[in-house]
């Protein structure tokens, strides 16, 4: 595990997995520990990962300003990161809310961006409405699980925040593409690596950004961008794959069947080679 100070002091942390040139991996949540990417399927085979823990997460220190913990100021730490470990461009791989920091990095140092791939992000930024989500959950009705997780998904619009760690428990099956001993052990690790503070802190929309600025900056792109996404993806969809490529002039996208939230887990073998030939 490495150690930098970010530009105002704050202690982050970070882990090296595997061999090869380095890729800047950016976890999700938001407000999660970098540790549920795991080895991303067998992708640090032939590329070192280096897996960032946001501030308030992980191993990485609490800030002093709460306000560096939203989205668009995480995109600093990225380039501190990037200054810290002395390369000119940054590969970057993010998951999830993870790709909400990394467009707002590439948006802000479009000429650090080597090559970006985006994994089953949220269209937040896009103005994604989202309006795929009921068909993907109820193309999953025949499964045993899907009516007390249907019920849950449909109770979180209007639950009391106490109740709503209850009812993601029970949605948790909708986020993969098999509900089975691998994923469910993938799952129950989200409690323990999650920070409330981060979470709480990161508004990926609000006053505070100037989100359509943000996304026209993101024509300045002119690095590969691979968008990855998940075809039984029910918590960010795959209408989202869509369109934030759409807002990069070099962007392809990939779907993967069969797969959820986490393609690494769901489908280790087709995510990393399509990851990998991307990189490649």
């Amino acid at each position: 595990m490495g150690f930098f100070a970010s530009y105002d002091g704050t202690k982050l942390a970070y882990t090296e997995v595997g061999s090869g040139p380095r890729l800047i991996c950016l976890p999700g949540g938001p407000g999660r520990a970098s540790a549920y990417l795991e080895d991303l399927g067998g992708l640090a085979e032939n590329r070192t990962l280096v897996l960032l823990d946001n501030r308030a997460t992980g191993h990485s220190e609490v800030p002093a300003d709460p306000s560096t913990l939203r989205f668009d100021r995480l995109a600093d730490d990225v380039e501190a990161l990037r200054e810290h470990l002395g390369e000119d461009r940054l590969d970057v791989l993010a998951h999830s809310a993870g790709c909400l920091v990394a467009q707002a990095w590439a948006a802000q140092y479009p000429d650090r961006v080597g090559m970006l791939v985006l994994v089953t992000p949220s269209g937040r930024l896009q103005g994604n409405d989202r309006t795929d989500i009921p068909e993907l959950a109820a193309a999953r009705r025949d499964e045993p699980w899907y009516a007390e997780a249907r019920q849950a998904l449909e109770a979180l619009e209007t639950a009391p925040p106490a109740q709503q760690q209850q009812l993601w428990r029970a949605v948790r099956p909708f986020m993969y593409g098999r509900w089975d001993d691998r994923t469910q052990a993938h799952a129950a690790t989200a409690e323990t690596q999650s920070s409330k503070r981060a979470e709480l802190g990161f508004r990926p929309v609000g006053d505070e950004v100037d989100v359509p600025g943000l996304v026209a900056r993101l024509r300045d792109v002119t690095a590969p961008v691979l968008v990855v996404g998940g075809e039984r993806d029910a918590l960010t969809g795959v209408a989202a794959v869509h369109a934030v490529a759409g807002s990069f002039p070099r962007a392809e996208t990939v779907v993967l069947p069969r797969a959820g939230h986490f393609p690494w887990v769901d489908e280790p073998v087709s995510f990393v080679a399509a990851v990998r030939g991307f990189l490649r």
